[in-house]
């Protein structure tokens, strides 16, 4: 069996409200699982959250994860 490599890790926080922004911006940061201002998410550094995070950037702060 091959060895798994460990993925880089980010943390997601949402610093700002979506209210007032289009729907589709919403149904983003429900995807990435944040509901709530200040609440912190870990993904795995992929290009498809990388993409994610890119339509909201405005809404999030992004940073490594500190393990």
């Amino acid at each position: 069996m091959a060895p798994k490599i460990a993925m880089k890790k980010l943390d997601i926080i949402l610093r700002r409200s979506p209210h007032g922004h289009p729907i589709p911006q919403r149904r983003v940061l429900k995807a990435l699982g944040l509901r709530r201002v200040r609440q912190c998410v870990v993904r795995n550094d992929h290009p498809s959250i990388r993409g994610m995070i890119n339509k909201v950037s405005h809404l999030l702060e992004v940073r490594p994860h500190a393990s």
